[in-house]
């Protein structure tokens, strides 16, 4: 099955400032045509992949686009990239070879390894290829039967591999492609993962938790550090699958800036973020807040606000020749994955989301911002000190916790 992305890419505007550049005797590369972090944080985003009526699974990422809706791509990275994601986080470490993390998409994603290789050589991170066992991609089988192309799904393939990739540099890959976008196949995806020796298997997509008992098991591997995006719709947007597991480490997502503090960095709430209480799901005995029967989302949470987003490397919808181009991201999708690769630089052998709340001094508390104007009880749409809904336990603060 195949799709294109449901709008054109903004490349007009960047196109005339080449031209004036050298109309003005300036080569191309003199001048720096990306956006600004003041462009950044005023843009308009929306979803990549379109949420999906029948609540089935839909990726969580979040672009910049126009005024006219149109997603914008930069000649050159714009957003956050590995250094200020890594200082923010107060991650040092880059991970080992011997650690494997399995990033979970649906469709192929042809130019995976190309599009990747230019991320890492962009930043300076080591190259991470085939040749070598650094990187490898199989179809949800563990085969080469790759699946149709989808490119809403390929820029959120882009997006797990290359956040993973900034947290986790020296960690080995494994892109796994469910033939479709279905909790079956993606289950399938995710087993296949466990199978193939993935310390860490990260998810950045979901869907409506009801009826979804029936693939939970796929989620529920010990000593596996599974990590799933909470979604972009907020608190009234409905708890998602499978991020309502208990059986997985639930991420919600921040506004992540700049700041003259001791951190150099502040954090709150996304309002897009999603959060509240399962439905469907008992609570895991290691969650321990009271105003929630059920599984409580979220369990931590990492930067998610497109407006404080991230530089990609990834497909561009306008291109004739399959070529790709640089991305300013958002969306859980993008917490999900960091939080992988900081597991991977631990080593990645946990039980679920125990060690984060044995740990919780060891994390950023977040204490501002909310996912909804109003909820019951407030926590679960109200960041608060200690632990909230839209953010868990906090973010980042350093691999302690993970």
């Amino acid at each position: 099955m195949t799709s294109s992305h449901p709008f054109p890419v903004l490349r007009v505007v960047l196109l005339f400032a080449a031209t004036l550049a050298q109309a003005c005797g300036m080569s191309g590369d003199q001048v720096n045509t990306s956006m600004t972090q003041d462009e950044i944080s005023s843009a308009s985003s929306a979803a990549i992949c379109p949420d999906t009526p029948d609540g089935s699974p839909y990726c969580h990422a979040f672009g910049l686009v126009d005024a006219a809706g149109h997603l914008i791509t930069t000649p050159a990275p714009a957003g956050y990239g590995p250094s200020q994601l890594r200082s923010a986080y107060k991650i040092t470490g880059s991970g080992s070879s011997s650690t494997v993390i399995a990033v979970i998409s649906a469709y192929d994603y042809a130019t995976a390894e190309a599009d990747l290789a230019i991320y890492r050589a962009q930043f300076g991170l080591p190259a991470c290829g085939s040749s070598t066992g650094c990187f490898r991609k199989v179809d949800q089988s563990g085969g080469t039967s790759y699946p149709g192309s989808n490119y809403s799904w390929n820029v959120e393939a882009a997006l797990d591999l290359e956040m993973v990739s900034a947290m986790c540099p020296n960690c080995k890959l494994v892109l796994v492609e469910a033939t479709e976008a279905t909790f079956a196949d993606l289950a399938a995806a995710v087993n296949e993962a466990a199978k193939l020796g993935a310390h860490v298997i990260t998810n950045s997509y979901g869907g409506d938790e009801y009826g979804t008992d029936i693939y939970e098991s796929a989620y529920n591997h010990p000593g596996i550090a599974i990590v799933a995006s909470s979604g972009d719709a907020g608190y009234f947007g409905g708890i998602e699958f499978p991020a309502a597991s208990p059986h997985v480490i639930s991420v919600g997502g921040t506004s992540l800036t700049t700041a003259s503090n001791t951190r150099g960095w502040t954090e709150t709430a996304w309002d897009s973020g999603g959060s509240g209480c399962s439905a469907v799901y008992s609570k895991p005995s290691w969650q321990h807040d009271t105003g929630c029967k059920n599984r409580m989302l979220n369990d931590v949470s990492a930067v998610a606000d497109p407006n404080t987003g991230v530089a990609v490397f990834g497909p561009d919808a306008t291109s004739t020749s399959g070529a790709s181009a640089w991305l300013v991201l958002g969306g859980t999708s993008v917490a999900a994955p960091l939080i992988g690769g900081i597991y991977g630089v631990n080593g990645a052998s946990q039980n679920y989301g125990a060690n984060l709340y044995a740990c919780s001094a060891s994390l950023y508390d977040v204490t501002t911002g909310s996912t909804s104007a109003f909820c019951d009880p407030t926590y679960a749409c109200t960041a608060a000190r200690g632990y909230d809904g839209p953010t868990g336990l906090g973010t980042p603060h350093g691999v302690t916790a993970f």
